[in-house]
Formats: C-alpha cells, sequence, structure tokens
C-alpha cells in the first residue's frame, strides 16, 4: 500500500473534502487529525482503480469457426410469431454429431450471452450491447448437436411474469390473442407451445421459466439452485437464479438437463453440482408404466391462497388424483410457512436486484457481465424515466430497504433456510409435491400506465413459484388441462400443475411428470367452462 500512496498521479481527480462527502450522507465524519490520510488513501486507491479499469478484461472465448453465426437479423414482420415473440433471428449449427440434441431447434432467452448477437435484455433504456462470448449453455447445446435458430424475447429487464412489457413489443398467447404468454420468458414459451422449436432455455429467478410454460401449455423446469451454470446470463439477483428449459415433454426437459447441467469451473452457483454429462435423466422413458412406491404430498397452502382461482384449484386436484391411477399414494401435507414465501422472495430480491441494476453487486465467483455493466451504467434520468415501473420499483425499494432495514437481507437469508429445512423434511417421507404453478390461467394483457395500473396484471402470480427461487428446490410444470379466463368463459386456457421435488432429486419429478404425460392427453381435459 505504502507504494500505491508514495505514487499518486499528478492528475488524480481526487480533492480535499472528497472522502468527508461520501461520509455525510451516512451521518459519519473524519476526525480533522485524520483527513489528510484519508484524502491521500482515497486518491491511491483511485488510482488503483485506473489502473484495473485499463487491463484487457478476461472472457471465454467461443469457437466461432465450429459454429459461425449465420444471417443474424431482427426478424421483419413476416417472420415474427404471436406479436414478438422473436428477439434476433440467425441460425448457429450444432455438432451433427453430438448425441442427445441432433435435430432438435433451440431458442434462447434474450438474456443468454451469444457472441456476435446484439442483446435487448426487453429493454429500450440503453441500445442493444453484444457480447464477446458464449454463455455456458449455449456451447453445451451446440456440442449436443442442437441447432439455435434465435433469442426470444424477454421481459423488460426481467421484471415481470407478463408479457406486454418489452420495449420490443407484446408477445401473444398460443391459445388466444389478448391473453398473456407469461413472463420473463415470454417469447420463448409461445415459441415452443406453437411448435416452432423444441427447446427454449429460460432463466427463473422468481417463475419467469414455469410461469410462461403455464399459460402457454408446455413444459418448464426449475432445476436445483446450481445444477445448471449461470454463467454468461444476465443476473437479476444472484441467490434466485436459475437457468433450465421450456419444452413440449418432460423427455425433452430431461434430455436438455442432461446436457446442459454440471459445473463449468467458472460459476460459483454451480460448485456443487455434478459433472458434466455425468447425468442420466432422460434414462426416465425407461421406466414410464407406474409410480408404484411413489408417496405424493398435496400441499395445502399452495391451494388454499385466497388468490387460487376455483377453476385451478379444481383441474390441479384432479389431475393430481390420477396419479393414485399410476400406482402412487396421495396425502395432504402442510408447510404453513409456505404462505410467507412471497414475502421472503420479495426482501430478498429488491435488495439485491437493487445492488445489481446499479452495478454494486459483489461477492460471487464466476464470469461478470462487464461489458453490459459498461453499456447501462451509471444510470440517467432519461433512461430512468423510460424503465419499466416495475424496474423503478426494483430500485426504489431497495434503496429504501437498505436505508431503513439494515441487515434485514441477512434475516431473510436465514428465514429462507428455515424454509428450506421445513421442505427438505417433507421430502424425507414424500418424493414429491403437488400445487397449482400459478393461481389463474393466463390474464389478459394489461398496459403501460400509471405504475400500480402497470402492475397489476402480474401480482401474485408467483405465489407459488417464488419461494423455490429462495429455497433451490427443483420444480417442474406441466400442462394438465384447460380452464375457462377470468374474462370470457369461452376462452379456454391451459392449467399448470407443478411438482417439486428435494434438493438435488430432478429425477423424482421429472419421472412423475412423464409418466402422468404418457397415460393422460392434457389437451382433452377441459375441466369447466362454467363459472360459477
Amino acid at each position: 500500500m505504502s507504494v500505491l500512496f508514495t505514487n499518486i498521479s499528478e492528475n488524480n481527480p481526487v480533492k480535499p473534502g472528497d472522502a468527508e462527502a461520501l461520509l455525510k450522507p451516512l451521518g459519519l465524519t473524519i476526525d480533522p487529525a485524520e483527513a489528510q490520510d484519508f484524502h491521500t488513501l482515497l486518491a491511491a486507491v483511485h488510482d488503483c482503480a485506473e489502473s484495473v479499469a485499463a487491463l484487457p478484461d478476461y472472457q471465454p472465448v467461443p469457437d466461432q469457426t465450429k459454429y459461425p453465426r449465420q444471417n443474424v437479423r431482427r426478424p421483419s414482420s413476416e417472420e415474427q410469431a404471436f406479436g414478438q415473440a422473436w428477439a434476433h433471428r440467425f441460425l448457429i449449427q450444432g455438432n451433427p454429431e453430438g448425441g442427445l440434441l441432433v435435430g432438435k431447434s433451440v431458442s434462447l432467452k434474450d438474456v443468454i450471452a451469444v457472441a456476435g448477437i446484439p442483446q435487448l435484455l426487453g429493454s429500450d433504456i440503453i441500445p442493444s450491447w453484444t457480447p464477446t462470448t458464449d454463455a455456458t449453455v449455449v456451447t453445451r447445446l451446440l456440442e449436443a448437436g442442437a441447432d439455435i435458430h434465435g433469442t426470444s424475447t424477454c421481459e423488460n429487464l426481467c421484471h415481470s411474469t407478463s408479457s406486454y412489457t418489452s420495449a420490443q413489443g407484446t408477445v401473444e398467447n398460443p391459445h388466444a390473442q389478448g391473453y398473456s404468454a407469461g413472463g420473463s420468458t415470454s417469447g420463448g414459451a409461445a415459441l415452443v407451445a406453437a411448435g416452432i422449436v423444441d427447446i427454449t432455455i429460460g432463466g427463473d429467478q422468481g417463475g419467469s421459466i414455469r410461469v410462461p410454460a403455464a399459460f402457454c401449455g408446455c413444459v418448464g423446469l426449475k432445476p436445483t439452485y446450481g445444477r445448471v451454470p449461470f454463467t454468461g446470463i444476465a443476473s437479476g439477483d444472484a441467490v434466485n437464479d436459475h437457468a433450465g428449459p421450456l419444452a413440449r415433454t418432460t423427455l425433452e426437459i430431461a434430455a436438455c438437463l442432461d446436457v446442459i447441467s454440471g459445473y463449468d469451473g467458472i460459476d460459483d452457483r454451480a460448485v456443487g453440482s455434478s459433472k458434466p454429462g455425468s447425468t442420466t435423466f432422460a434414462e426416465i422413458q425407461q421406466n414410464s408404466n407406474t409410480l408404484d412406491g411413489f408417496k405424493i404430498g398435496i400441499l395445502i397452502e399452495g391451494f388454499k391462497h385466497s388468490t387460487v382461482d376455483p377453476h385451478v384449484k379444481g383441474a390441479v386436484l384432479n389431475a393430481a388424483q390420477k396419479f393414485k391411477d399410476l400406482g402412487a399414494t396421495i396425502e395432504e401435507v402442510s408447510v404453513p410457512e409456505h404462505l410467507h414465501g412471497p414475502s421472503i422472495w420479495t426482501i430478498q430480491q429488491r435488495i439485491a436486484g437493487a445492488q445489481t441494476l446499479l452495478g454494486q453487486n459483489t461477492g460471487r465467483r464466476g464470469l461478470y457481465m462487464s461489458e453490459m455493466d459498461r453499456a447501462r451504467l451509471p444510470w440517467t434520468d432519461d433512461g430512468f424515466q423510460r424503465a419499466f415501473p416495475s424496474t423503478k420499483n426494483v430500485i426504489i425499494n431497495g434503496l429504501y430497504l437498505t436505508q431503513q432495514f439494515p441487515g434485514l437481507y441477512g434475516k431473510t437469508a436465514n428465514i429462507g433456510r428455515l424454509l428450506s429445512d421445513k421442505y427438505e423434511a417433507l421430502f424425507d417421507k414424500f418424493d414429491i409435491l403437488v400445487m397449482p404453478t400459478t393461481p389463474v390461467v393466463a390474464p389478459q394483457h394489461g398496459k403501460r400506465e400509471l405504475p400500480l395500473d402497470s402492475l397489476k396484471p402480474s401480482m401474485g402470480l408467483t405465489i407459488n413459484t417464488a419461494i423455490f427461487n429462495v429455497t433451490g428446490h427443483p420444480a417442474l410444470t406441466i400442462p394438465v388441462g384447460f380452464a375457462p379466463a377470468k374474462e370470457d368463459n369461452q376462452v379456454l386456457l391451459p392449467v399448470g400443475m407443478q411438482i417439486v421435488g428435494g434438493l438435488w432429486q430432478e429425477e423424482k419429478i421429472l419421472r412423475a411428470g412423464h409418466v402422468w404425460e404418457t397415460h393422460f392427453d392434457w389437451r382433452k381435459m377441459h375441466y369447466s367452462t362454467e363459472r360459477n
């Protein structure tokens, strides 16, 4: 350190009084006798920061010779689907001898880095930025033989479970125009449900895989926290970050998970994951006849929340009872703390999410998306005014909570661990837990108006999903039938059943989903066309 502060640069901008100004908003002062020393130390750290900022960044270098990016473009209106489901169209052909995913078509949520492909993040706060690296999941998909056909629209900075908040435009539900496709993996869910692509890789920090999968009638998996490396994916809150697949069948989900899971030597979220290529989830197809010996818990709190629509509740209970026909036993179970989940997730997400948006996230070993941060930071008032209300709310809430409730983030982390232990105790007795994925079927689109009106269509949708981002448990949603839209009894929309398993127990939830869907055709299950 002595070398630093005896070699202060002549053009160093730190002035006497700057240290005091930094502390003033905190109500802290510097002893005048120490002022000169702290000025020198602050000037030294500025020079240190300048020297580090001048160093070249260190990003993984993708093999664009083996996997060239072909015909990169913003899609024309003729190429679009379901409003604005595509963000960018292109083709990267996978290894034709790759294995599990040869011949599969894939889209990527537009927060997943693909070198040379502009990334929009569903926002217009800043111009699109172009990564120089591929996310780990991208490399693994290509090596396994998948062909990547483009990036799919995500909601505005991933801050919504609706599908009308993206600055690029609205994504329509494939089953009914004017209704939400869910978010924030909105475009990908619509493309998968319509059969335009086989698989989408999404991100889930509160329900952003499972909500759109449920609304659009496809299968979506949030794996165990850390099962899939988050390297090269834009983070909101590292504690809640999960990446996973959406597809039309559980078997495709299982095969994709075999490909993308495993520690990559970079992301510390995945340090406890398996060795890449060592899982055999796709073998669920070898035992698809029965669930003999399976013990299934019907989580009471997942059904009794006041926002759960009776038709959704009925459809999921009806689907769950069918597990008996497959050899499983069913029993109601209770975790009263489940109802605290939304509040715990909210505090955690607001504080960490605000820090991320402001470029203040720290404490992780992994690949930082520094190119994206350089493009979007610092915030300007013009950019803030153009942000969707949910993004503004994250920043306002996060700053308030940090100032008014110091230490609360740590307490929520502790309570989250309590909730995890409560579920794990149940998984000592039960193989899976079942509940509605969302409390309602897809609602109609909202409008970008005043904040409360803009946020209303998304409120309450994650009462059963966000808690498992906090605890890290794997959660799968499968479609189990149709129920009427709230606004129109004649509009029938998919219902999702969430299947939750113990930590690192994806095989159980995938097996349960696969056996159910091979015996029952959800498309023929219309729970009710009459609304009470």
